[in-house]
């Protein structure tokens, strides 16, 4: 009895440690699988993207540039891509609500923004900025380069820039410009002028491109940086004079046009810009989607008709290069910024 004891033991703590050899090697396959399963999830989520409708977050009103451009690639995006992409505007807070919105969606490429070149200004001019576009983002495609123009009231007695610097400095109390607002890329690139010539004319700010080109062709103020699209048909109808592209290249839209470098001001390469970013976080293969078929939309007639009509430039560009201008971009507006004074609580 004792013999068949102690072999009943036996057997018993033999078959236990099977038992646990077995759980133990169960465990760790799962555990392999589960490091397999993000590579898993990535891939699925590139294969089946999108498998339902898309929304890119504007930070403006409907019928302005950034939202123009932005509703062009949606169209282009939901051709390529099979469903829908539907532009959702947001607009307040200088496009920071929008920014903000998009930052805390989920990272699944179904929220996505289309931001402007607003967003890197705002990083120094609002104090209490909650956004990062370099931390918080993924950056996707860079979509269009829109130049802004220098144009002034007909009876501004310059014919080029240098002529109109000349001018502003001896009649300086009596010169005003105007912009869309403190802090726009139309305003910041009026102060940028400032700082390479010396300048020191009074800043009007208005709520909005319209108004102000309404009061610069009232002779109410004296010259603006105004965004192509709205600024070129007064310049064609003779309301306005146009005297430099602040882009280092001239515009295609009006080659006849010098830039601001060109015109004696140095390092001046200023453009109102739009692209495509996402949540930190969002898949790689789904970024890498999105980047191809926006790259796919510029090569294409109907793009490119709709871009000269804007006046907007496009060029091939990956998600590497983008993140790399959005840095530069906040970088380069910062001391800008700095040195306009400009603040926005």
């Amino acid at each position: 009895m004792a013999t068949a004891t102690s072999f009943t033991a036996r057997t018993s703590a033999s078959g236990a440690r099977r038992h646990l050899i077995q759980a133990a090697a169960g465990l760790l396959a799962v555990g392999a699988l589960g490091l397999q399963l993000p590579a898993q999830a990535q891939s699925q989520a590139s294969g089946t993207y999108p498998a339902k409708p898309v929304r890119i977050v504007v930070g403006f009103s409907a019928g302005g540039t950034t939202d123009v451009v932005a509703r062009i690639m949606a169209k282009e995006l939901t051709q390529a891509l099979g469903q829908t992409f539907m532009v959702d505007n947001k607009p307040g807070g200088g496009s920071n609500i929008a920014t903000d919105l998009v930052a805390a969606a989920q990272p699944d490429g179904y929220t996505l923004l289309f931001v402007a070149v607003t967003s890197a200004i705002n990083q120094t001019l609002y104090p209490n900025v909650k956004f990062d576009l370099n931390r918080d983002f993924e950056a996707v495609a860079l979509g269009a380069k829109v130049p802004n123009v220098l144009v002034v009231h007909p009876s501004v007695p310059a014919k080029n820039v240098k002529e109109l610097i000349a001018w502003a400095k001896a009649n300086n109390d009596k010169v005003s410009y105007a912009s869309s607002g403190s802090g726009t890329s139309i305003h910041m690139a009026a102060e940028l002028f400032k700082v390479r010539t010396g300048l020191q004319t009074q800043h009007v700010p208005y709520k909005g491109s319209a108004p102000a080109l309404t009061d610069l062709m009232g002779n109410q103020v004296q010259f603006m940086f105004d965004n192509m699209p709205s600024a070129w048909p007064q310049v064609q109808g003779g309301k306005l004079k146009a005297l430099a592209v602040t882009t280092k290249t001239r515009s295609p839209s009006a080659p006849d046009l010098p830039t601001l470098e060109e015109s004696g001001v140095e390092r001046f390469d200023v453009s109102s810009w739009f692209g495509l970013i996402a949540p930190k976080g969002t898949p790689k293969p789904i970024v890498d989607k999105l980047n191809k078929a926006m790259n796919a939309a510029f090569d294409k007639p109907e793009v490119k008709e709709a871009y000269a009509k804007l006046g907007a430039v496009a060029e091939h560009n990956t998600p590497a290069q983008f993140g790399s201008f959005i840095r530069s971009e906040v970088a380069n507006w910062a001391p800008v910024v700095k040195a306009s004074g400009a603040k926005v609580d």
